[in-house]
Order: C-alpha cells, then sequence, then structure tokens
C-alpha cells in the first residue's frame, strides 16, 4: 500500500478527507519540511508490549492525519487522503550495544537524535515516527521519541494529541491541570475607562503598525549580523545538530518571579537573553552589540490551557485543530557595563518588549499577511517568505505549558517531558517546556559551529548570575 505512487493514489479519491491547510502546504513544501520532536522521558524500562495495542486503539483514533497523507486531487488541491495504516512501518527501535553505561549510552542517543532529526519521513504514508529508546540514559531508564510532521498541526494539537494518550499517575481518573496563564499585571487598558483606553488604544496601534513594518523588512531585506550564533551560511537546515536540555526549578523560577514584580516569562526569557550574549562575548568579545534577534513563535489561540482532542476537532471549537501559530521579531538586548554589573537589566528589558509585544496587533496582522500572501502567490510563495524569516534572524525561541502533576504512560511513569522543532535554517532553536516542578529549556544548536557545552554553560551561569541579583532586591508587593 505504502509503496504507491501518487498517480496510482489519485485514482481512488473517496478516500479524501479534508483540505490540508494553508500552513500544512507550506510546512512540507520544496522550501521547508518542518517537524515536532517530543520527548516522553520514562522512570522505569520500557515495556513495548502495548504497543502496537496503544498506537492502533489510542493514537491513530485521535486525528484522521495521523492515518492520511497528502495528495494533489485533478484539480490541482492538496488534500487529506486516508490510508491504511501498518504501525510496524511507523515504529522504531534502535539497536545499540548491549550492557553499557548510562554515559555510554548517552552518547548514542545523542548521535541517533542528531541524525532522525535530520531524515524526511516518506510522502507515501502517513507523517509521524515513533522511537523507542529501551537503553537506560543519564536522565531517563528509556525514552519515547514522537516525530511528528508540522503538516499535522501546531505545537498545541500535536502535545495536546500527545497528552490525550496519556494519564495522571496519581489517579488516572482525573483530568490533568497547567498552570494558569492569568497574568498578575492591571488589567487591559479597555477595563480602565475611555480616557485612558482611547490613548493607551492608539499608541498601541501605531506602535504595531512600525513592528509590522519592521517584521516584514526582517523577513525580506534586513538580516542579522553575523555572529557566534548566525553564521548566515546557505543550507544551515541540511546541517546536523545537537539537542542538549537544562532543567530549572520552577520554584525557583517563581521566587525570582516575586522578588521582582514580574511573571514567569520575563524571567525565563532574561536568562536566555543573557545566556546569549554571554556566550557571544565568550566566542568574541565584539559580537556582545552585534545586531541580533530572535525570532518568537506564538499560538494565535485565545485560550489559557489545552482543550480535549474532542473538542479541537468540533466545528465550532474556539481553538480548532491545525496550525494556528504566528511570530515575532525580538531584539535581543545587547551586552553593555550596566547590564553586566546588573544582569536583572536584561529580566526588566524583556518585560517592557513582551509587555509591549502583549498589547500590540502585529501578531494578527503578520497571520494576515501571510494568509494573503497564500491567497495571492500560492504556498512556495509563503514557505519561501517563512525560511528568509528564520534564516535573517539569529536564534527561534517557543515554549508550551505543561501539566502539574506527573503522568503515565501505560503503566510507565513520565521521569521527563521536552520538545524541539527542525527545518529551519537557524543555528539555534531554543524550546521551553514546564512540568511539575522542573521548566526545561531545550537547546538544537548546529553541530560544528555552536559550541554547545560552552552554550549550556552560559545559560546556566546566567541563571545563577539573575537568581543572585534577584536576592538583593526588595520584595515586590505584586507578583
Amino acid at each position: 500500500m505504502f509503496n504507491l505512487q501518487v498517480s496510482n493514489i489519485m485514482d481512488n479519491l473517496e478516500e479524501v478527507t479534508e483540505p490540508v491547510s494553508p500552513s500544512g502546504r507550506y510546512f512540507n513544501s520544496s522550501i521547508i519540511c518542518a517537524y515536532v520532536f517530543g520527548f516522553l522521558e520514562s522512570e522505569v524500562p520500557i515495556n513495548d508490549s502495548q504497543t502496537m495495542y496503544l498506537l492502533k486503539h489510542v493514537f491513530l483514533p485521535i486525528n484522521p492525519r495521523f492515518s492520511s497523507i497528502m495528495v494533489r486531487d485533478k484539480h490541482g488541491k492538496m488534500m487529506w487522503k486516508k490510508v491504511e495504516v501498518r504501525p510496524e512501518d511507523h515504529i522504531k527501535f534502535p539497536i545499540f550495544p548491549k550492557n553499557e553505561s548510562s554515559e555510554f549510552y548517552d552518547q548514542y542517543f545523542d548521535e541517533y537524535v542528531s541524525k532522525i532529526m535530520m531524515e524526511r519521513t516518506p510522502q507515501e504514508k502517513p507523517l509521524w515516527e515513533i522511537h523507542m529508546i529501551k537503553y537506560p540514559t543519564s536522565n531517563a531508564a528509556g525514552t519515547l521519541i514522537f516525530k511528528l510532521h508540522h503538516a499535522l498541526g501546531d505545537g498545541y494539537s500535536l502535545m495536546g494529541a500527545l497528552l490525550s494518550c496519556l494519564q495522571r499517575a496519581d489517579d488516572p481518573s482525573l483530568p490533568l491541570s497547567f498552570p494558569s496563564r492569568k497574568s498578575s499585571e492591571s488589567p487591559p487598558p479597555y477595563e480602565k475607562g475611555f480616557f485612558k483606553w482611547f490613548p493607551s488604544t492608539i499608541f498601541s496601534f501605531f506602535k504595531s503598525i512600525s513592528d509590522f513594518g519592521w517584521s516584514i523588512a526582517k523577513s525580506s531585506m534586513i538580516e542579522d549580523d553575523k555572529t557566534p550564533i548566525r553564521n548566515g551560511d546557505e543550507g544551515v537546515e541540511f546541517q546536523p545538530s545537537v539537542l542538549s536540555n537544562i532543567s530549572f526549578s520552577l520554584d525557583h523560577i517563581k521566587q525570582i518571579k516575586s522578588k521582582l514584580g514580574v511573571t514567569i516569562n520575563d524571567v525565563i526569557t532574561g536568562v536566555i537573553f543573557y545566556g546569549i550574549r554571554l556566550y557571544m562575548q565568550e566566542i568574541d568579545n565584539k559580537a556582545r552589540k552585534a545586531n541580533s534577534t530572535g525570532l518568537v513563535m506564538l499560538s494565535t489561540r485565545n485560550i489559557g490551557s489545552y482543550q480535549s482532542v474532542q473538542d479541537m476537532t468540533k466545528a465550532d471549537s474556539k481553538s480548532p485543530w491545525g496550525n494556528h501559530i504566528s511570530f515575532l521579531h525580538v531584539s535581543i538586548p545587547k551586552l553593555s557595563q550596566a547590564s553586566l554589573s546588573n544582569p536583572l537589566e536584561f529580566v526588566w528589558k524583556a518585560q517592557k518588549i513582551i509587555k509591549r509585544k502583549r498589547n500590540s496587533f502585529t501578531v494578527f496582522l503578520i497571520e494576515w499577511l501571510l494568509d494573503m500572501e497564500l491567497k495571492l502567490r500560492g504556498p512556495e510563495a509563503v514557505a519561501k517568505h517563512m525560511y528568509g524569516t528564520l534564516r535573517n534572524s539569529s536564534v527561534v525561541m517557543s515554549n508550551l505549558i505543561g501539566p502539574v502533576e506527573p503522568m503515565a504512560l501505560a503503566n510507565h511513569p513520565v521521569k521527563g517531558l521536552y520538545f524541539t522543532m527542525t527545518g529551519g535554517p537557524e543555528s539555534i532553536n531554543i524550546a521551553v517546556m514546564s512540568y511539575t516542578r522542573v521548566l526545561r529549556v531545550t537547546l538544537k544548536t548546529q553541530k560544528g559551529f555552536i559550541d554547545e557545552q560552552k552554550f549550556k554553560f552560559c545559560m546556566v551561569k546566567a541563571f545563577e548570575d539573575i537568581s543572585k541579583a534577584a536576592t538583593e532586591v526588595p520584595n515586590k508587593s505584586k507578583g
């Protein structure tokens, strides 16, 4: 079945389920082929006896796209076509040497992940794979890797699908819960009365237009400087990458948040920006003041937490399945003597940037631009626009929230949960995810160009410096 060519598949179109979404088309094009990788770390050795049952009866029914391929109909329109799925063609069991140490398996794990991040899944079968690492590493007794094509959905959809396969470890009958996204900041301007709301709205409108114009220029004409975090070469997406992780205590971050009267997002963004500049200075002192931009991937869903998969697939869903993303260009603050002596400057700057961007319409203007470009010029043009946006920036950043309670998959307690994305021409991709009381920062760095150990060290140092500086600040009344 899976060896059929597209021309043969076209002979039977009655199984077509739905059109491929606009973003699905440009995420699976000749220019961009993007994947979301989800990593589940098990506390106990993996028992694969229930694997096929779970795939057939739990995973595949989540969404028809997991049982579909992309085909072109007689009008040239891309469609999802239902096919027969053989789970054994999608699940991989890598073989490593037996009876070795966890440190030994760390190296094999890293090399294996680097390899599968570069590989494309065959187009003649559904665009997903599951890799089961049954060898103990320093982090886990075993690891499940979900490789899901971005055309299937965005991080929100795919993480929601993954979480629907999991249960609370303490009580499977109870639903998973997630941290509240409600801010402790002051209410929006429109809740403060007309005379305060109107000027702030006008200001936000003009700033949005300015940011939108800058975003267009950044995507098409203005490149970041070549620095230790951006070499600017063609074809970076085809170069091998290294994946590394840093775990921060969420309770510790909350202490910093309360001290400074900011949000958790402000703290971690400040840490990342400061860590990036420390690394740039470490490699080349002049680079600490180079023009560098972080591209922040954002969900355009106006929802505080994950919906169930059933709710996402409803016709009237407020947060439907698919790709509902946009992006923002954020200038990475330059490293100065003032910020070196007081690293909290990076948190304050992050707070200021995030607060202004949050009140901006730029995200929705960018989403509108991509929709218009798709209608007028087609998916390949949008893919080229996205590629230029990624290539002209220095770092790509994204984040997802995870459950508060520990989870389990088929009686396998989940020790850790993290994700990353591949397919773009950036040298550094940073993904942030919370799970229980831990915030996981995943660094995907270009092998041979980024010194991943030094980069990781600079991130840890940034957190320690900001944490230390925060202890010297008097308590804020808010936060």
